[in-house]
């Protein structure tokens, strides 16, 4: 279920088509309380991807793996733990802000921002397996760290890995 919900999330973002959105309508992400959870990854009210932190700070995977994820694709541009750099903006601060489906739109589609004579572009991951196969990871890493919830560094510890999410990582790079 969590591989074909990924590669529905990738395709649908690619093509342009999020039935039922629209930017206008739409605000940042609403309470990041996990509502519901399929195989050790958490939901909100919204059925937007969100994380749990258990109170002995126990990360739940998806962190653990967007935080992986972030630093190998992301960093590079946006700096550690999503706090931005001269170059590209804080993401803590956009995932506050950007509901989900911009946030997968723009991350697969890429965007060119002009702002008061100043223009950044952020490259279009569409086609980076590397990145559209853990979208969701990085995206509930950041919201984690967006919420003040996930201090910066590498989390201390972290749940196991569920074994739903192997079997969609498996069907997603095709392995």
């Amino acid at each position: 279920m969590l591989a074909r919900g990924m590669m529905v999330a990738a395709l649908t973002v690619a093509a342009g088509v999020l039935p039922g959105w629209s930017a206008a309508a739409q605000e940042g992400p609403g309470d990041a309380a996990p509502a519901s959870d399929d195989a050790g990854k958490y939901y909100d009210d919204d059925g937007d991807p969100t994380f749990k932190i258990e109170p002995d700070g126990t990360v739940d995977w998806y962190i653990y793996s967007g935080f992986r994820r972030y630093h190998s694709e992301c960093h590079v541009c946006h700096g550690p733990d999503g706090e931005g750099s001269s170059y590209a903006p804080r993401l803590v601060d956009s995932v506050k802000r950007l509901p989900y489906p911009e946030f997968l739109e723009i991350v697969t589609n890429g965007r060119t921002h002009v702002d008061q004579g100043q223009q950044s572009v952020m490259p279009a991951f569409g086609m980076n397996v590397n990145v559209m196969c853990y979208l969701d990871d990085i995206y509930i890493y950041l919201r984690a760290r967006a919420q003040g919830e996930l201090p910066r560094g590498r989390p201390a510890k972290r749940a196991d890995k569920p074994e739903a999410f192997t079997e969609a990582e498996s069907a997603c790079l095709g392995t």
